[in-house]
């Protein structure tokens, strides 16, 4: 057998990613913080495409949402939406979303919420900051200010969503909570509250207070900043 023949040669050669690969995972383990967003999307792809060049598609996918977080937020139909992605990229890029959640929850469970403030913040932004939808989602506390329950209440459309009282009055009280935190979302991208927001608010503050049950907050989130109804005193008879 000819050695110099091209088809041995073809044969022999690993393909030309290999070796980025090695160079990125290395980068991995001893500079992390060097990494770029899109270097860090390359190694998750890596693991829902062994055999492809994913630096092209991570780049492809930072370009087409604008930054990680908002790949790994975005929505499953979105991301698939892109040439040369199924379900197993999106389900890779999934888990890490949901990695992120859990880890931001874990960090405020059972914690007193005012020590833990940018745990909380950290927690919304990325539970439903990136979200497309309008949402709405209740922080449980007990009477130690201690997290006790986070759920997501209501999904609407892009600007509106329609959530009642009685639906933060009932979780409350099935959770056994003291105390409640409202979140919700602005996918407009600010985070100042509108009238409806306020009106709403002093609404659910009054029909909590019978209760028992305290208004600590309601916390308007988006991708870049984040309006705290305590912070700029519009929590009404306090």
């Amino acid at each position: 057998m000819n050695p110099d023949k091209p088809a041995d040669k073809k044969i022999a050669e690993k393909p030309h990613y290999y070796g980025h690969r090695t160079r990125l995972k290395e980068k991995l383990l001893h500079k992390p913080d060097a990494l770029a967003d899109y270097e860090i999307l390359e190694l998750i792809l890596m693991q829902a495409l062994p055999r492809v060049d994913v630096k092209p598609l991570a780049k492809q996918l930072i370009k087409q949402f604008g930054s990680l977080a908002n790949v790994i937020a975005a929505d499953a139909e979105q991301i698939k939406q892109l040439k040369g992605i199924g379900d197993t990229v999106v389900a890779a890029i999934k888990l890490n979303h949901i990695v992120s959640i859990k880890m931001t929850q874990s960090q405020i469970e059972h914690r007193h919420v005012i020590n833990s403030w940018q745990e909380l913040l950290d927690y919304c932004r990325v539970s439903m900051a990136y979200a497309d939808l309008e949402q709405f989602s209740l922080i449980a506390l007990n009477q130690r200010n201690h997290v006790i329950d986070q759920s997501l209440l209501q999904s609407g459309t892009i600007n509106h969503v329609t959530l009642y009282p009685r639906e933060i009055i009932k979780h409350a009280l099935q959770k056994g909570a003291t105390a409640v935190i409202l979140v919700h979302n602005h996918p407009s991208g600010s985070a100042k509250p509108s009238k409806g927001d306020i009106a709403f608010t002093e609404k659910l503050h009054q029909a909590l207070k019978p209760l028992d049950i305290a208004l600590h907050d309601h916390i308007i989130i988006t991708a870049s900043e984040h309006y705290s109804f305590r912070q700029n005193g519009l929590l009404f008879g306090k």
